[in-house]
């Protein structure tokens, strides 16, 4: 054997032995002497804790999947125990990861190529805990430079390696959520599924559907979570199912999220998809939501909305978040009830600066009137939310004392208008429809128009609640047009024959945070006119106005008497309204009524003086009177004082000026004129 052949003998002879022995070493390794450098080094990489404190090893198995010379390089297991990732001392000494075990397979060929493949991660025993402090520091924000794939693809670190991770599997992980800012303490399980679940199987969006069936690794939901705990001071209890892990790391894919979710008397329903989960870009879901109160809306989405009854709505959410302008949430077709109303409508909510904006329109086709009385804090005294008790009615007063919840006001603004096709309504409230645009700006409510289709004719408000400031300033400017009287009382007989008609205006202004104080503090004028009517003591029962039905009796009798005309003009100030002109002009009688209303403490002090036409049809001699308080008022006789003759008269001289404002609502149908016209005309020149 020539010298050159022993060598080369020797030489591989040397490597065979050094593969052996690397290969009994690696085998044999005991890589637990490894784990305080494996420790130490990730802890300083990540900027916190990292220990593994359990057992570590690497055991070599044959490829799987691959064919060729690659299935003859083995891949190396790695097994670990006892896993624990911390977190950021100043923000909570609980881990923010456990794993009982971790076991990854390790593809070394894709080494050479920068590549760092991991075909499969398998972990058990899995808790994470998320908190988040009230300054917005949280312990799931690592302070690393990230890449900027897709979940589909393999993530880069910047240095040119790239990670790529195949199958993931791992048995329910138990998660803890504690959130400051949003008073959330949530604890959540999330395990696979024990068999897929379609998409299509779960919602009623035809087009998301079709989707499921197209690509079937998306359409399948592969995990089930469920949640309970507390949000916003109320208690949260949920359950729902996402889509696999396929659906997970694809880029651009819709991903299936389904979930239904109860916090405080609020049930929340989602069924539908979120492209690229792991760096949201679109929401498409079918949304449905019900509870007591949406007002209770604001604790849990942070969107102020009326304090109402119970209500249920189901509709279609839409939002692009891969976008550089404010975000835009769009509620789309969607129907729903509130009472006993329907509802229907599309509403768009953008975030932004300086507040965000909640914008779009809502139909009722059927309002059931008492539905909106929670607008005006009228039932103060019905069962309350979870968000406590509210201010009592006094049973002593008419005038609604709940105080409006002007804080909100002020966290966003509002464009939305409102129509009501029909009114449902008692027997004597002959409304018909109603619009309303709304627009709420930086705490200050403006209705214009608010207006009332109400007996043929129309009831038009502009109404402003400026509750930026404090306590809350008001402003009402009402205009009372072609009232039908007929249709005033439409189940009221004796009404039919009535062809006149009411017309009025008011503006009033105020202080206060409910009706009762802004009434109670307002300024402002009143002005009413009813011409061509009919009254009598019958009317007044049928009608339930037991203070009308005891003047009447006492006027009348059972008669029934024609109203050629009835005006009234009131000055209100700081509360108390005084009558500059009331009269009322019958076919038997002129009547004046003198007093005051007070709309602060609610007592009534009018008296009533009757004066005849021609024979006299009075028995009276004493004027009458109406005292007490709106909701007790108590009527009577002055038995102490007695009518004067030719009294009305001399009064009608003094009050030329308010009967003339009263003539710009004269407002006959035809050129003909009416007895309003006639009356008014009269006492503006002296000729009464």
């Amino acid at each position: 054997m020539t010298l050159g052949k022993k060598i080369a003998l020797w030489v591989v002879a040397i490597v065979l032995l050094l593969m052996i022995a690397l290969i009994i070493i690696v085998v044999t390794f005991d890589w637990n002497r490894l784990k305080p450098t494996i420790n130490e080094r990730v802890s300083n990489a990540i900027h916190r804790p990292f220990a593994i404190d359990g057992d570590l090893t690497v055991s070599w198995e044959s490829p799987q999947g691959e064919s060729g010379w690659r299935s003859w390089v083995p891949w190396p297991h790695v097994h670990a125990e006892d896993i624990h990732l911390g977190s950021p001392e100043a923000v909570t000494d609980r881990d923010l990861l456990e794993l009982a075990s971790l076991d990854v397979k390790l593809s070394l060929i894709p080494l050479m190529g920068k590549t760092v493949s991991i075909p499969h991660i398998e972990f058990s025993g899995a808790k994470a805990a998320l908190v988040r402090l009230e300054d917005g520091k949280n312990n799931w924000t690592f302070d690393l430079e990230k890449g900027s794939q897709g979940a589909d693809e393999p993530v880069d670190d910047g240095s040119g390696w790239t990670i790529d991770v195949g199958d993931i599997a791992f048995d329910p992980v138990d998660v803890h959520y504690e959130d400051a800012p949003l008073a959330a303490n949530i604890d959540a399980t999330i395990a696979l599924l024990g068999k897929p679940i379609a998409f299509s199987e779960l919602t009623e969006n035809e087009g998301a559907a079709e989707q499921a069936v197209h690509d079937q690794d998306i359409a399948d939901y592969a995990f089930g979570w469920k949640a309970e705990g507390e949000y916003q001071r109320q208690n949260v209890d949920g359950e729902g199912k996402l889509g696999g892990l396929a659906a997970l790391r694809r880029r651009g894919a819709p991903y299936p999220i389904q979930a239904s979710v109860e916090a405080g008397a609020t049930r929340v329903s989602v069924t539908g998809t979120l492209v690229d989960p792991l760096a949201p870009k679109k929401i498409d879901m079918d949304l449905s939501f019900s509870g007591q109160n949406l007002g209770d809306l604001y604790d849990i989405i942070g969107v102020t909305l009326p304090d109402t009854p119970p209500y249920s709505t189901q509709g279609h959410l839409t939002a692009n978040l891969d976008t550089q302008e404010a975000l835009s949430f769009r509620y789309r077709d969607f129907d729903g009830r509130i009472g006993d109303s329907d509802i229907h409508g599309d509403l768009t909510y953008r975030m932004g600066e300086p507040r965000p904006l909640l914008k779009g329109e809502v139909v009722s086709q059927q309002l059931r009137f008492a539905d909106l009385a929670p607008l005006i804090g009228a039932d103060s005294n019905a069962e309350k939310s979870d968000r406590g008790e509210a201010s009592r009615q006094p049973e002593d007063k008419l005038l609604p004392v709940e105080e409006f919840d002007t804080a909100q006001w002020k966290t966003m603004d509002a464009d939305v208008k409102f129509t009501a096709q029909r009114i449902e309504h008692g027997d004597s409230l002959p409304l018909e429809d109603i619009y309303t645009h709304v627009t709420l700006n930086d705490g200050e409510i403006l209705l214009d128009p608010l207006r009332f289709g109400v007996a043929g004719g129309s009831l038009n408000t502009t109404l402003r609640l400026d509750g930026s400031q404090s306590p809350m300033q008001s402003r009402i400017d009402m205009h009372i047009r072609h009232l039908m009287l007929s249709r005033l009382f439409p189940d009221v007989e004796l009404m039919q024959n009535s062809r006149g008609e009411l017309n009025g205006d008011a503006t009033l202004s105020g202080t206060g945070n409910s009706v009762a104080s802004m009434l109670g503090t307002s300024d402002g004028n009143l002005q009413m006119l009813i011409n061509d009517g009919l009254i009598s003591q019958n009317l007044m029962e049928l009608a339930g106005l037991n203070v009308g039905n005891y003047l009447v009796g006492k006027l009348f009798g059972d008669e029934q008497v024609k109203i050629n005309c009835a005006a009234t003009n009131l000055e209100v100030t700081d509360g108390l309204a005084s009558t500059r002109f009331f009269l009322i002009d019958t076919e038997n009688a002129l009547i004046k009524i003198d007093g005051t209303v007070n709309f602060a403490n609610e007592a009534l002090d009018l008296t009533i003086e009757p004066e005849s036409k021609g024979a006299r049809v009075f028995t009276l001699r004493s004027p009458l009177y109406v005292e007490g308080t709106f909701k007790n008022p108590s009527p009577g006789v002055d038995t102490g004082s007695l009518l004067a003759r030719g009294a009305i008269g001399a009064f009608l001289g003094t009050v030329a000026t308010p009967a003339a404002a009263l003539l710009a609502l004269v407002s006959p149908s035809a050129d003909e004129t009416t007895p309003c016209n006639d009356f008014l005309s009269q006492i503006q020149t002296g000729n009464q």
